[in-house]
């Protein structure tokens, strides 16, 4: 691969080598790699820098890489004319194309497994959290309303529930292990029901939510799961239903939700996820039975570390014999 011509003199924005670009913000372990060891540049935020890094190099770039939040969307691909590969830091990657990359032959690799623990201990702490209502006590201890308004109002037990996981992967698997040591009953749905299980499959989003107490999102963002928890879904977890995501907002109609929990038509919800990240609707942060968290589940030392290693193991490997290690199909 050649590197990139130099940039324009009087344009601020720095050429890339080897072919390789970044897109938007990733892993600060990726990105000092990115630079010190391939001479990576990173596309421009700014609008007008942005067109003119890619009218001087589109033609030029090779590999992009980007984090799951971020992506190569369907403009930005198009732009990029001979792009051979896409290398993605984290599990989703529904902010990229994937239809154009697939019709073009351009492989995509994620970051599975090495973070599936943690976003399942995550999707357990908020399980835990807003059926013990663990946070909205801790409130009250601080705002002084122990000593002045007694003992805290009784939460309902988290053991022993009817947990439905909307999505049983990697992830979701974890995830229904995890509380079978809490005793608890586990039915899932799929696109299809999986060989070699004992958990109890139901048909669709909306009968899942109907059989159980907890439901927990674990499906993959995208197009095809946009809203898949909606009003009927919502409605029949009911008053005492409790929805817990840590999938991606996209796949949760985050009006319906905050109309169900204002309404009083849903127990509570635990959230890692939103529509329109950072902004959090002002509704969802002043209700005290919703535990609200800043996409965080992967978020340890330890897993982004092992993370960003793959990451980089996915562009070498590319480089090196134009194989992702892990492809996400």
């Amino acid at each position: 691969m050649t590197n990139f011509a130099p940039a324009a003199a009087e344009s601020t924005v720095q050429s890339a080598g080897a072919g390789i670009l970044q897109v938007g913000p990733v892993n600060p372990t990726v990105q000092a790699v990115l630079a010190s060891e391939f001479g990576a540049a990173r596309l421009p935020d700014a609008p007008g820098e942005r067109e003119v890094f890619l009218a001087e190099h589109a033609d030029e770039v090779r590999i992009a890489v980007c984090s799951g939040k971020v992506g190569v969307d369907t403009d930005l691909m198009r732009r990029l004319g001979n792009l051979d590969a896409i290398v993605n830091f984290g599990v989703g990657y529904d902010a990229t194309d994937v239809d154009q990359a697939a019709t073009r032959g351009i492989p995509i690799s994620n970051t599975p497994d090495v973070l599936t623990d943690c976003v399942a201990d995550t999707a357990l702490a908020l399980y835990l959290d807003v059926l013990r209502r663990i946070s909205a006590a801790d409130r009250y201890v601080r705002r002084g309303d122990w000593e002045t308004k007694g003992n805290f109002p009784l939460a309902v037990r988290a053991s022993g529930r009817r947990v439905g996981i909307l999505g049983l992967g990697r992830i979701g698997g974890a995830i229904a292990r995890r509380l079978e040591g809490f005793g608890c009953e586990i039915h899932y749905h799929n696109r299809r029901p999986l060989e070699g299980t004992t958990y109890a499959y139901q048909d669709s989003a909306e009968e899942l939510a109907g059989a159980v107490d907890v439901l927990i999102v674990a499906a993959a963002g995208g197009p095809a799961s946009v809203g898949l928890v909606g009003a009927s879904v919502l409605a029949n977890l009911g008053p005492e239903g409790y929805l817990i995501n840590i999938a991606r907002g996209s796949v949760v109609d985050e009006d319906a939700l905050v109309a169900a929990l204002l309404g009083g038509r849903l127990g509570g919800a635990g959230l890692d996820v939103f529509a329109d990240e950072p902004r959090v609707p002002s509704a969802l942060r002043e209700l005290d039975n919703v535990v609200l968290l800043p996409h965080l589940a992967s978020g340890t030392v330890e897993t982004r570390g092992d993370m960003a290693e793959l990451t980089l193991a996915n562009l070498r490997s590319f480089l090196d014999g134009g194989t992702l290690l892990t492809p996400i199909s």
